[in-house]
């Protein structure tokens, strides 16, 4: 349940504003003042602060703003004012607030600002897991010659600026090598967005990519930001483009030509900044050939080819991905990492493993779970996996 902070000297717009956040779920806190919200934001972070501009005492709107960013750099602060000119909401903009909502305040764009900003929030909150996730692996795991190959490729690709397109089979870790990329890179401490293409339904890829307008068509009821600008000055990760349908193919196109977008049911052309991660488990090459993926889309994300190896075509790697499983599932589950016999070991390398590295992790995690502390043996992992 995410919590919004409430800071504003007037009880009713505390009161109107907290009702309505209430009855649409959310977690609402109040301040009556700068000081008072500062203080509550330092004993919990929000996931939103409401803030008034025009507050009278020790610290008017602006200085909670620079007070919240910096104690909070990824919280985003919506502006409220009755009263405020162009020259302060600049001034609020500069100092790194997410939006500025004009009082009278409407439920409308009350919600949809949140709805906004909590998107922000999310996309910030999920690039740091990454970070945090890669932090643990240290970098992606396996001393096999093609995966030292493979980091050192990483390596160099990730300071540039150069789009990447990731082939491998499902669950050779495609996700991962963008993060590594992303995290690599100078954007490291912008939001890291997925977007998973083969999930979305083709009549709201545009939507999910591009965002729309209120009204822009049916169900539209509210305006809705798109990956595309979450991702602003960020990575954004299309994870199995070579699903996307024709349109959507050529509207990603022109968003990559013009370096801009247009949402859903808008005419205003808006700017981005944004390294492209692209992934695929299909033959891109022959899609272009069949008619299916666009030639001049294939070109434009192929600058920089990343091919992931099977884990069937690195065995050895496989016991110190039980190990970094293992540890990760300690983390997860508290459940402590078991030992390993050799046997059992042997007869995880043999295996083919058709899910690659996704599916050595949910068997790890499995075992890990089942056998609670004692040593796996090698009939464990019989009873999981058919190993010939």
């Amino acid at each position: 349940m995410p919590t919004i902070l409430i800071i504003d000297d007037e009880p009713n717009i505390r009161r109107m504003v907290g009702a309505l956040l209430a009855s649409e779920g959310y977690d609402v806190r109040e301040a009556a003042s700068g000081l008072e919200g500062v203080a509550l934001a330092t004993e919990g972070e929000p996931d939103v602060a409401l803030v008034d501009l025009m507050m009278p005492g020790a610290m008017d709107g602006l200085g909670v703003l620079a007070a919240l960013r910096e104690k909070h750099p990824d919280l985003p602060v919506v502006m409220m004012s009755g009263k405020a000119g162009l020259a302060d909401a600049v001034r609020a903009t500069k100092l790194g607030a997410f939006n500025f909502l004009e009082k009278p305040l409407t439920p409308e764009g009350v919600l949809l600002s949140l709805s906004s900003a909590l998107e922000l929030r999310l996309a910030k909150r999920e690039a740091q897991v990454l970070r945090a996730e890669m932090g643990l692996a240290g970098e992606m795991i396996g001393e096999s010659a093609v995966m030292q190959g493979l980091r050192a490729l990483l390596a160099r690709i990730a300071p540039t600026d150069a789009r990447v397109l990731i082939s491998g089979e499902s669950g050779t870790g495609k996700e991962l090598a963008a993060a590594a990329i992303h995290t690599g890179s100078a954007r490291r401490d912008r939001p890291f967005v997925r977007v998973n293409c083969a999930a979305i339904p083709r009549d709201l890829v545009e939507s999910e990519m591009f965002g729309h307008e209120r009204g822009a068509f049916t169900g539209a009821t509210e305006r809705r930001i798109g990956r595309f600008e979450l991702a602003h000055r960020g990575t954004l990760f299309l994870d199995e483009v070579g699903d996307l349908g024709s349109e959507a193919q050529a509207k990603l196109l022109r968003a990559i030509e013009a370096r801009e977008i247009e949402r859903v049911g808008g005419g205003k052309p808006i700017p981005i900044d944004v390294r492209m991660v692209a992934a695929t488990n299909k033959d891109l090459q022959r899609a272009v050939r069949d008619g299916a993926f666009r030639e001049d889309l294939f070109f434009r994300l192929n600058v920089i080819p990343v091919s992931l190896p099977p884990l069937r075509e690195r065995p050895d790697d496989i016991p110190q991905l039980v190990r970094h499983f293992a540890s990760l599932t300690r983390l997860r589950t508290g459940h402590r990492p078991p030992a390993w016999s050799d046997e059992a070991l042997q007869l995880l390398t043999r295996y083919r493993w058709p899910g690659n590295v996704r599916e050595l992790g949910n068997i790890v995690e499995r075992l890990i779970i089942l056998h609670a502390g004692r040593e796996v043996h090698a009939d464990d992992v019989r009873r999981v996996i058919a190993v010939e």
